[in-house]
């Protein structure tokens, strides 16, 4: 009888052959798994790359718009006619067409970028936002110089010069002028009043050109010429030096020597003794009274070729005022003169502060009374100057009690009045040429 396949391969599985059948068998089943898990790596390993495309895809997409808005940088469209509407919109597509985008970076796709590959491109367009951020707001805080145009000149050369400050001193200076004795000459008055002007507009100009960087840190006077750079500190200088040499020559030739020697002084006191006195000592507040006393004075040498009583009075009168007039004025301004780093009465001694300027007051009222016992005015003048003097120390009295910004206003605009009405009433009551005088003889 045949045997059957199945009972011969039975046999034959008994023997040797099927031992290397069942060791065949059992190393399968222990590589199937390796193979599985190779096989897995694989597809992660593939998926990954697909990834790693997909990221630098975005990036080179990214980049490329950057490079496009960095390129053409939109304008606002101007408001245009309908008859030339169409052929704006012809002309703005024609650019656009005719405009070349910026050509890929070359990545080379070929190869699998590793890790350290993709860190490095990626910190390297962070790096790059950063730069191009960072170079913006550079540009952007940029210091730009200011055009000068020859329009504008006239009024920031006012402003350098201090224009107001300059009318007060020359007021000043004509009222000494016109008190003082003798026959008014008015090409001697010309000259003063022009010398005197020039010399002002010096000293506050070289003042502006000192105290620029404290300027800069206070806002009352931040917008000043130099400080926002409208014109250069060498144009300052110049015309300080075009202001100083004429005035100072026409005061020394065209009046007298004393009077362009008190000029002189003057200009050295308030740029080289005042200015940087403001930044060490209170003392700097009595030395600006001897700087504004002195314009009266230059006024009645240039009448008198000579320094009299009366010239004096005047300088008294105009130190005294100025106490009030600036104590009232700084009160306000303490934070302001903190941050520049002034150092003002206000700030360090508000006490002494609010004393100095009622005792000024106060000698207003004894200043106009020796007024006529120096024969500079009537009897009359004491009389008719009480009031406004009186109301004045009144207003220093509460500013001395009070101290806040209130009394300090009120005191300070007080003082703008009271000195043009003061001065024109000593004007009013100007005692004669053919006067006598306090001893009985008849004035010269």
């Amino acid at each position: 009888m045949a045997a059957s396949p199945h009972t011969l391969s039975s046999r034959l599985l008994t023997g040797w052959v099927g031992g290397c059948v069942w060791y065949l068998e059992g190393r399968a089943m222990q590589e199937s798994p390796r193979e599985f898990i190779r096989l897995f790596r694989s597809v992660r390993k593939q998926w990954m790359t697909f990834q790693h495309f997909t990221f630098l895809r975005r990036m080179y997409v990214t980049q490329l718009n950057r490079s496009l808005n960095q390129q053409v940088k939109r304008k606002p469209e101007p408001t245009v006619s309908p008859f030339l509407e169409r052929s704006s919109l012809a002309q703005a597509k024609a650019e656009t067409c005719a405009m070349r985008p910026l050509p890929p970076p070359h990545l080379p796709l070929a190869r699998k970028p590793n890790d350290k590959e993709l860190l490095e491109l990626e910190s390297a367009s962070v790096i790059e936002g950063s730069l191009d951020v960072g170079r913006e707001t550079k540009e952007e805080k940029q210091w730009k110089e200011m055009k000068l145009h020859l329009d504008d000149l006239p009024g920031i050369l006012a402003r350098l010069s201090k224009i107001k400050l300059t009318a007060l001193v020359v007021s000043t200076t004509s009222a000494g002028f016109a008190l003082a004795p003798g026959p008014f000459d008015l090409p001697c008055f010309l000259l003063t009043f022009v010398g005197t002007g020039l010399a002002s507009c010096a000293a506050n100009s070289i003042n502006q050109f000192f105290e620029v960087p404290f300027d800069s840190n206070m806002n009352r006077t931040k917008n000043r010429p130099l400080v926002r750079g409208q014109i250069s500190p060498l144009l300052a200088v110049s015309f300080a030096t075009c202001c100083a040499v004429p005035g100072v020559a026409l005061l020394t030739w065209g009046v007298n020597p004393l009077t362009g020697a008190l000029g002189v002084f003057n200009i050295f006191l308030y740029t080289c003794c005042y200015t940087p006195l403001k930044k060490i000592s209170i003392a700097n507040t009595w030395v600006g009274a001897v700087v504004g006393a002195i314009p009266p004075v230059m006024g009645w040498t240039a009448a008198t070729g000579s320094l009299d009583a009366g010239a004096f009075l005047l300088g008294g009168i105009l130190y005294s005022w100025q106490f009030p007039h600036f104590n009232a004025l700084s009160w306000g301004l303490r934070e302001d003169y903190s941050r520049g780093g002034y150092c003002m009465m206000s700030v360090t001694h508000p006490a002494l502060c609010r004393r100095v300027a009622l005792r000024h007051c106060l000698a207003l009222i004894g200043l106009s009374a020796a007024a006529p016992v120096l024969d500079v005015t009537t009897w009359t003048f004491p009389a008719i100057s009480l009031p406004i003097n009186l109301y004045i120390s009144y207003l220093g009295f509460r500013f001395y009690v009070d101290a806040d910004r209130k009394s300090s206003r009120k005191l300070f605009f007080c003082s703008l009045w009271h000195l043009p009405l003061f001065l024109l009433l000593m004007l009013t009551c100007k005692r004669p040429p053919g006067a006598t005088c306090a001893g009985g003889e008849p004035r010269g």
